[in-house]
């Protein structure tokens, strides 16, 4: 499941990156935004001079964790608005170790053929299944912990619904869209129902930089947060992803 640009990087020494303080701290605040972010921003954050936060940014740029763009503040543009200043923003490529080596990617790509290919549906109803159970399993009374517990990366709007910034099965997620959207939908159903919510707050909603689920508001207030929702689902070119059979739910 390696991509071309994997080859001959070292991830050990790259994720080494990661072991000082400061600069997991520096990742963790560009990680946490959508938007590149500039050196000013992420130095005032941490609390370290402009400088210094230029210095440990660059390493992470040069280790492949971070990628550095230039652009000018929103709104300055034309002469006299100086030089377009470096931003940085999470780097898309994934950076994993296994010590020994293992390959769990090349394991879940089998299985996941394995389920396209079965035209019974059995396997598939059987999947959705675990991955409500396993949902179960991971929910708990706080519902924004068992999401991370997940591997998800939860982020509130403003009416009380959740994006979740991320698919903890992309690159799977990017040959068999429909197969995993699906698992997504019924593991955080699964959450939903141990941590007390209704599993019907999942809805799938595919945008591009996003998990293709959706958790809708608390009843009460789903239909302000659906308008504003669709709005940007709308404006964002989702994908396209065939809603799982409900009897399989």
């Amino acid at each position: 499941m390696d991509t071309s640009e994997d080859h001959g990087r070292d991830p050990i020494s790259e994720l080494s990156n990661l072991n000082d303080p400061l600069r997991w701290r520096l990742y963790q605040y560009v990680a946490g935004h959508d938007a590149p972010m500039a050196r000013e921003d992420a130095a005032s954050a941490v609390g370290i001079s402009r400088t210094l936060a230029a210095y440990h940014l660059d390493k992470l740029v040069e280790a492949g964790l971070l990628v550095s763009s230039y652009a000018r503040p929103p709104g300055r543009g034309g002469p006299g608005a100086g030089r377009p200043a470096k931003r940085y923003t999470r780097a898309q490529r994934e950076v994993t170790v296994s010590v020994p080596p293992r390959d769990y990617a090349l394991l879940a790509g089998l299985l996941a053929e394995a389920v396209a290919t079965d035209e019974s549906g059995t396997v598939r109803e059987t999947l959705a299944a675990a991955a409500r159970k396993a949902g179960q399993a991971a929910g708990g009374a706080d519902l924004t912990a068992a999401l991370r517990t997940c591997g998800y990366e939860p982020a509130t709007t403003g009416a009380g619904g959740i994006e979740l910034r991320n698919c903890p099965f992309h690159r799977l997620a990017q040959r068999h869209t429909e197969l995993v959207c699906g698992l997504n939908l019924h593991l955080l159903q699964g959450v939903l129902d141990a941590s007390g919510q209704p599993p019907s707050r999942a809805v799938l909603a595919p945008r591009p930089g996003r998990c293709c689920v959706f958790l809708d508001p608390p009843a009460g207030t789903r239909r302000t947060e659906h308008g504003a929702h669709g709005e940007q689902a709308k404006g964002s070119e989702p994908v396209n992803v065939a809603a799982p059979a409900r009897d399989s739910m």
